[in-house]
């Protein structure tokens, strides 16, 4: 046991998994970093894909996918406690698209055979992803509202790639055509919020979203590496992504590096799930949140912004509809 309480043969074991999933050929490497009392262990293993010899390092970029949306809620809370935005308000004066919802009547039920929605959506609501609309864990096609997400471009369910070519305008103007599948507040249903809360921000904060993160989270942070793509000058550290194939369960490129669809600005820079970060820029943020919003002597946000995305906001009956998502907490997933 090291002085500050790391297990050496916990850390051990930590080295051993990570070493057998790359020697079984799981994942072609892996990266780990484990904190205790300000003691900070970093474990790199393997390589950066399974078709390069070039090993893993520390430094590697990684698609951070629904760890974006934490980055988000920190972004919506900064515009809290500047008073730009209030967390009860109803997000109509930045997102007049989604203004005078309709509701549909049920889930299964045709786009037309909707009622009024009882009230706006509040800011309240995206962050906790009860706006009203999301993910559905069904086959596609199985719902009306399912097919008319697709034909849009809207799809959420599944990996936030291929982009969506609509910019962050054209998204949430197709997203106002469809009608919520709940009420406002009535249900928890996953990532449509946090894509919602992007474009929000971006109005809200009079500047490109990535702008925004950049100068009030990433620079003071020292997030160096962590954005909506990766330069010329940073390609070289992007890992490749891979997906199971859905017949052999094989691993198949998802996304590669030199074809990468990081390798330029997206046009919809999505706050649910397209950033990439580093293992250090990413903790660097996770820090911030355990010393209460602090990062040194710099104030991110406040202790009172912090307890409130770490608290859980749903009801037990909101729990129960979660499905698979169990136990999640505003500002993600």
């Amino acid at each position: 046991m090291s002085s500050r309480g790391f297990s050496e043969a916990g850390l051990r074991r930590l080295h051993d998994v990570m070493a057998a999933a790359v020697e079984r050929g799981s994942v072609p490497g892996l990266a780990a970093l484990v904190a205790r009392h300000g003691e900070t262990h970093v474990e790199v293993l393997g390589t950066k894909a399974f078709e390069d010899t070039d090993p893993l390092e520390r430094d590697a970029i990684f698609r951070i996918a629904s760890l974006s949306k934490p980055i988000a809620a920190v972004a919506a809370m900064i515009l809290v406690e500047d008073g730009t935005l209030q967390l009860n308000d109803a997000v109509d004066d930045w997102l007049p698209e989604l203004a005078d919802r309709r509701v549909l009547r049920s889930l299964d039920s045709e786009l037309d055979d909707t009622v009024a929605a009882i009230r706006p959506i509040s800011l309240f609501d995206l962050l906790t992803f009860r706006l009203g609309f999301g993910c559905i864990l069904a086959p596609p096609d199985t719902y009306p509202i399912q097919k008319a997400e697709s034909e849009l471009g809207l799809s959420s369910l599944g990996p936030p790639w291929p982009p969506t070519p609509h910019t962050p305008g054209e998204w949430v103007r197709r997203l106002g055509t469809l009608p919520l599948m709940h009420q406002p507040g009535e249900q928890w249903m996953y990532n449509t919020g946090a894509q919602v809360l992007g474009v929000l921000l971006e109005r809200a904060a009079g500047n490109p979203l990535e702008t925004f993160l950049r100068e009030r989270i990433f620079e003071p942070l020292g997030m160096r590496d962590t954005a909506f793509s990766v330069s010329a000058a940073q390609v070289g550290r992007l890992t490749t992504a891979y997906q199971p194939d859905a017949q052999s369960g094989a691993l198949t490129v998802l996304d590669g590096v030199g074809d990468s669809y990081w390798s330029r600005p997206p046009t919809f820079p999505d706050a649910a799930g397209w950033l990439v970060s580093t293992l250090d820029d990413y903790w660097s943020f996770v820090r911030m949140l355990l010393d209460n919003g602090r990062h040194g002597a710099e104030r991110i946000i406040s202790e009172e912004s912090v307890k409130l995305m770490i608290s859980d906001h749903l009801t037990p009956q909101q729990r129960k509809g979660a499905g698979v998502f169990v136990g999640t907490t505003a500002g993600g997933g």
